[in-house]
Order: C-alpha cells, then sequence, then structure tokens
C-alpha cells in the first residue's frame, strides 16, 4: 500500500509539472488514473491529527503550505471524511465545490480521491495568498485569518471588505477591520459604495466563526505536531 500512495503522489506531482491543473486535455484519463487509486492510511497511533497525516503533510509541503493548517480546515470541512459530500456539491476531505474543481481545470469527479482534493485547496489557497497583497509587517496571525475568511466566504467579498477599510482610512491588513466590514457588507450605505464589486454580503457570521475555528484548531495542532 506504501508503495501504491507513493506512485500516486508521483503521479500527481508529474502530472502538476507537464500539464499543470489549468490543462484540460486528457483530462478524463487522467481522472479514471487518480479515481483509480488507493492510498494507505495511517493506523491509529501512528499519526498526531489525522490518518491522513502522510499525504496532507507531503502534498502541503510540495505546494509550499503548512499541513497543519490544511489539516485545521480538513477538520472543519469534514472531520477528516473523504466520502462526504454536501447539499451544494462540496465534496471530500477539503470540501472542493466543483467551481472550484473547474477552475483549475480539475474533473469533478476527481475530487473524491483525498490526494486531488487536497493538491486542489492547496492550489486554491496559493491563489487566494498571491492575490491578497499585504504590507509587509502583517502579523502571521492576521495573514491567514484573511486568506481563510477568503478561502470560506469568498475572495470578492475579502477585497471589496480591504478596499472599503482603505477608503475609510483603516488598516486593510488588520483581520480585526477586514471581519468588522465583512459585517458591514450586509448594509446598504456600505456595499452600495463605488468601492464594493461584489455587491451585498449575508454570510459573514459564517466566515467570522469559520476562521475562529481554523485559526484555534491550527494553533493547536502547532502545538503537538512538527511541520
Amino acid at each position: 500500500m506504501f508503495k501504491k500512495t507513493v506512485l500516486t503522489l508521483a503521479f500527481l506531482t508529474i502530472f502538476n509539472t507537464f500539464y499543470g491543473f489549468n490543462d484540460r486535455s486528457d483530462a478524463s484519463a487522467a481522472a479514471s488514473a487518480v479515481l483509480g487509486a488507493t492510498h494507505s492510511l495511517l493506523m491509529e497511533g501512528d499519526y498526531v491529527i489525522s490518518a491522513y497525516d502522510e499525504l496532507m503533510r507531503t502534498i502541503s509541503e510540495e505546494e509550499g503550505h503548512d499541513w497543519r493548517l490544511m489539516s485545521a480546515i480538513a477538520y472543519h470541512e469534514s472531520r477528516f471524511r473523504s466520502d462526504l459530500m454536501s447539499r451544494r456539491g462540496a465534496r471530500g476531505l477539503m470540501q472542493i465545490m466543483p467551481s472550484v474543481a473547474r477552475q483549475f481545470g480539475v474533473p469533478v469527479e476527481a475530487v473524491s480521491d483525498p490526494a486531488t482534493n487536497i493538491r486542489v485547496a492547496n492550489k486554491l489557497l496559493s491563489h487566494i495568498a498571491g492575490t491578497l497583497i499585504f504590507a509587509e509587517e502583517t502579523s502571521a496571525r492576521d495573514r491567514i485569518s484573511i486568506i481563510l475568511a477568503s478561502y470560506n466566504g469568498g475572495l470578492g467579498h475579502v477585497i471589496d471588505a480591504r478596499r472599503l477599510a482603505r477608503a475609510f482610512g483603516e488598516d486593510p491588513d488588520s483581520w480585526e477591520v477586514v471581519a468588522r466590514y465583512l459585517e458591514l457588507k450586509a448594509d446598504p450605505e456600505y456595499y452600495r459604495s463605488e468601492e464594493v464589486r461584489c455587491g451585498r454580503f449575508l454570510g459573514s457570521a459564517q466566515t467570522l466563526a469559520y476562521v475562529d475555528d481554523v485559526v484555534d484548531h491550527y494553533y493547536k495542532y502547532c502545538r503537538i505536531a512538527a511541520r
């Protein structure tokens, strides 16, 4: 089983290197190969966070992210259930939406595979982090919180909140400030502002709770597991 896991990860790495997630050529064949793969899960007592520790660590490190943060997202999204599908169609460990799979050129059925699911989530986090521009002195917690808010509530709404913060002379790199403007985006006085591109936002309570929960679990995982 270990050899199969290594071969699967090698396939995904080669697939990314030569074709990338944005290439749709021969997508159905790639999906079949991924869906046919099996993964060796760690046994209880052999892992610190979840049975997906090794897979999460390997893929997240390849993509440049802290596997403990990705594990915290997976805990919140699915409680580490790779077979979970939401009523809206979100799938797997990281609850990847069909629109996100398509954004990265991945067939929707392929994200049921844990390795593909984790990799797409990492790709999405990279896209978000690369789009948001922070001042050099921005704290790690503020960066993580704003990125997570984008992951959950949508990048456009977070960008709107940061535009509003700038317009009112406040710090767009402060999560406390951005969170407040996300809440204010339910108010016509704010969502009708010329600074706003994505309109009204009614999901602030869910997004703020999501950020708090994931950040709390991330710091907990940092205490119990090495990167």
